[in-house]
């Protein structure tokens, strides 16, 4: 029977030295880059007062994650770890303050901006498959559920403060000062890596072909009876119910007529939600019903699209956000465990890329799609066409459920 409301586990986790400095180190970490976040589409604004550039610079951001993140999971089962995550929080570091140097002498301009863009895009996709690959070598088996959940936490709680400390430093002291915290916040975090040790090390050393082995990893993730079908859900979450986040301004202002302040409610609503799905899944403190959580996310989001496109009652839209919001969680969460404790650890990296390629990519694709249905059919069919999309997934899926659940079991013994 799963634990619930038991935090016995995240009290053990926050006492484990590794954990410990990692979690401490990235939550620093995370308030920076979501600060950066916020950073980078005012500045690119400043310089352009373009919407073109606005989505160009996105896409500089995003396509390396696209490319790259795969290739990236090879190098992962090839070489430590955790080294590699210290080079590429390091170098992300680094970035931040060639940005604030390049602000604070009035030497950046759109072309500079797009190109570091590009590199710094580059260098998280390494960073995504070395951390995903990572956290698991730093702790015990039985805790990697938990410790997958209290970060879903901490990283909605990092996007609802994180712009808020971007505005303020922007407000107060200027543009170049958030790149010079993100900078400082970057160089915490590669200090408390430094006190970190793997307690066991799956990286095979092996040199053969990238691509070859790109495609192998692609391969045991399609043919694996659990992961494969985890990977579809994903996809399924981030066409349709994801891209809810990315359109939430339009909804907030032109469906409800909320203006900025509703914008604000809208995606506060959309973070608590967020925030208490974390806070649950990191409860349980089990992976025992994880398949369950993963396919019940999809018909919870689903839910939460319909609330909101069915009406124009503001209340009722912040019922249907809040759903959103903790089903987003709840399936970005669930999969992720499902897969940590599926997988072989010597694949490990190249299966994970994989997951982060799909968890950060793949909503901006399907943001892309609502958005131009949206120009033709009005923004609340074109989500709840996403949300259809999103059960058809569901109802096609449910033949693999008990394929998926045996293999968990299989695995760790506890789903």
């Amino acid at each position: 029977m799963a634990r619930f409301a038991n935090f016995d586990d995240v009290a053990k986790l926050c006492k484990h030295s590794n954990f410990a400095w990692y979690m401490g180190g990235e939550t620093i970490a995370l308030l920076g880059i979501w600060a950066q976040k916020i950073a980078i589409g005012w500045l690119t604004w400043e310089l352009t007062k373009s919407n073109f550039w606005l989505g160009a610079i996105a896409f500089a951001d995003l396509f390396p994650t696209v490319v790259i993140t795969p290739v990236a999971g090879v190098i992962a089962d090839r070489v430590n770890r955790l080294n590699m995550s210290r080079l590429c929080q390091a170098l992300a570091g680094l970035h931040a303050f060639v940005m604030a140097a390049l602000i604070f002498f009035d030497l950046i301009d759109i072309w500079t901006l797009f190109a570091l863009t590009v590199i710094l895009g580059i260098v998280l996709a390494f960073a995504t498959a070395a951390r995903l690959a990572m956290v698991p070598n730093l702790i015990e088996a039985e805790y990697v559920p938990t410790a997958i959940s209290m970060n879903s936490s901490i990283y909605n709680i990092a996007r609802v403060i994180g712009p808020a400390i971007a505005a303020a430093l922007i407000s107060v002291i200027g543009i170049g000062a958030t790149f010079l915290y993100t900078g400082l916040s970057y160089g915490v975090f590669v200090i408390c890596m430094m006190r970190i040790r793997l307690l066991r090390t799956e990286s095979s050393g092996h040199r053969g072909k990238m691509f070859a082995e790109t495609f192998d990893g692609m391969r045991y993730a399609a043919r694996h009876p659990a992961i494969g079908p985890a990977l579809i859900l994903l996809i399924a979450a981030a066409i349709g119910i994801k891209p809810f986040l990315e359109l939430l301004p339009g909804l907030a202002d032109g469906v409800f007529g909320a203006g900025v302040k509703g914008f604000a409610t809208f995606s506060a609503v959309a973070g608590a939600g967020a925030i208490l799905a974390g806070v649950w899944m990191a409860a349980r403190g089990t992976s025992k019903g994880i398949t369950r959580i993963a396919y019940g996310s999809m018909v919870l989001g689903t839910t939460g699209m319909f609330i909101v496109c069915a009406t124009q009652i503001f209340w009722v839209g912040l019922l249907g956000t809040f759903i959103v919001g903790a089903a987003i969680t709840l399936a970005g969460t669930s999969t992720q465990i499902l897969m940590q404790m599926s997988v072989e650890g010597a694949v490990r990296g190249r299966v994970m890329s994989l997951y982060g390629m799909i968890h950060r990519g793949v909503p901006a694709l399907g943001a892309v799609i609502i958005g131009v249905a949206a120009e033709q059919i009005g923004l609340q069919t074109a989500m709840i066409g996403g949300g259809v999309l999103t059960g058809i997934v569901f109802v096609l899926m449910l033949r693999r459920y008990k394929g998926m659940v045996a293999a968990v079991e299989q695995r760790d013994g506890q789903a």
